[in-house]
């Protein structure tokens, strides 16, 4: 056991002390409890470490809202032990880190496996949502749903105590720091770098799963150079849970090559040799260096990538969808300055911008655009409470009649947006 900080992570260590260091990460909701199953073969000839994710199992609730964070804490832990080399095997977000390892540290691992994992976990709209729901009611819908999504039907019928395991374990997990997670999901997207992971990697997938199923699998083998596949038949997410010994038969296989030289020598690259003097044949003209573009940078790429973030992917595609020759430089010009000028500036945090946005849109009666700065205010993190009281606000300022029409039109978004799947 541990004691963490805003910059480490809690852990837990078990096996020989002198043996090499196979660290295993955790999926989100979970605990490093999911690893239970795989312990007593793996620390055999491993000194095994297990993570929680901030605010899970326990752990301080330190939010972190990227995968390269939860990584930099990660290492920064490890670094305390005095471990610079380990194999790593990582269930989904967890996955998302150790492909953010292999790629900003590959000199760190030495061999990775990638569990239910994905170069991009379905869309950023997808866990903004998730996002909203959990801030709005909390974790008790997505605890009462996360077995349907980790284990077959079959295994959760059989084995009720497991079942009621998992709900407990994301009953438990810190509000705040799930909903970093999910942020940090939604801007996690990986398969353009793939082909710069340079270690060995099992990618392995449970063959029932709906969440990151056997295509999001062959999408990392196909992009990792030294990949192979290993599909579990009748598993779903969570499948060292429901098939621990097949996953840990494949553990143990795919690291069995990795020797205690391996892991503790952290190779320097070769110094090239120094040739013998060269005699010039000819002269060779310097490269005309082009010239640099002057003034400021365009904020069109920055405000797109906020628009997204702020509205949502689906949104922004139909908007972009529909435009046309008449319509292209309205769309550009909203990016390039509302997006990438005004929304992009520190002087204001996005909750405050939202507050502003919706009181201006009331003011104006603009009722359409109203109802998308609902959606993106919940995603900013207001909450459905904090909507409704800036809107009685507006009455007294902006009127009672353009009030009530914003009611009614951010009541209808907040109930789309709020409800928990089905």
């Amino acid at each position: 056991m541990s004691e963490t900080t805003t910059k480490t992570l809690q852990y837990r260590m078990d096996g020989p002390e002198d043996a090499p260091v196979l660290v295993l990460g955790p999926s989100l909701g979970t605990t490093w409890h999911m690893w239970d199953r795989q312990i007593a073969e793996l620390s055999r000839e491993w000194r095994v470490f297990r993570y929680d994710l901030p605010g899970h199992g326990g752990a301080p609730a330190h939010p972190a809202t990227a995968v390269g964070e939860l990584t930099d804490r990660l290492l920064a832990t490890l670094d305390e032990l005095g471990i610079q080399r380990f194999g790593y095997t990582g269930c989904s977000i967890a996955g998302a880190i150790g492909i953010d390892l292999a790629l900003r540290h590959p000199h760190r691992i030495a061999s990775l496996a990638l569990v239910s994992a994905s170069p991009r976990f379905g869309t950023a709209d997808e866990f903004r949502r998730r996002g909203v729901v959990v801030r709005t009611n909390g974790l008790e819908p997505i605890a009462r749903s996360a077995p349907e999504s980790w284990f077959t039907q079959g295994f959760a019928a059989a084995q009720p105590a497991i079942v009621d395991w998992a709900v407990q374990m994301v009953r438990t997990t810190d509000p705040g720091c799930y909903i970093a997670a999910c942020e940090a999901l939604a801007a996690f997207d990986a398969r353009e770098d793939l082909g710069r992971v340079g270690v060995p990697t099992l990618v392995l997938v449970g063959s029932e799963d709906q969440t990151t199923g056997p295509a999001e699998a062959r999408t990392l083998v196909a992009g990792i150079t030294d990949a192979r596949l290993a599909l579990v038949p009748g598993a779903s997410h969570l499948a060292p849970v429901e098939q621990p010994a097949a996953v840990t038969d494949l553990l143990v296989r795919h690291f069995a090559g990795v020797s205690q030289d391996t892991l503790t020598a952290i190779p320097v690259p070769p110094v090239p040799a120094v040739s013998a003097p060269v005699t010039p044949v000819a002269e060779i003209a310097p490269a005309e260096v082009p010239p640099q573009p002057s003034g400021r940078p365009d904020p069109y790429e920055p405000g797109m990538r906020i628009r997204r973030e702020v509205l949502g992917d689906a949104h922004v595609d139909r908007a972009l969808a529909e435009a046309d020759a008449f319509t292209t430089g309205f769309q550009e010009l909203i990016t390039r300055y509302a997006w990438g000028e005004v929304w992009a500036r520190d002087g204001l945090d996005r909750r405050t911008r939202s507050v502003i946005a919706l009181t201006a849109l009331v003011a104006g009666g603009h009722r359409e655009e109203l109802a998308f700065h609902t959606r993106a205010a919940l995603r900013n993190g207001l909450t459905p409470e904090e909507i409704s009281e800036i809107l009685l606000q507006t009455a007294v300022y902006c009127g009672v009649p353009a009030a009530s029409a914003a009611f009614e039109a951010a009541r209808a978004v907040i109930r789309e947006e709020t409800a928990p799947s089905p």
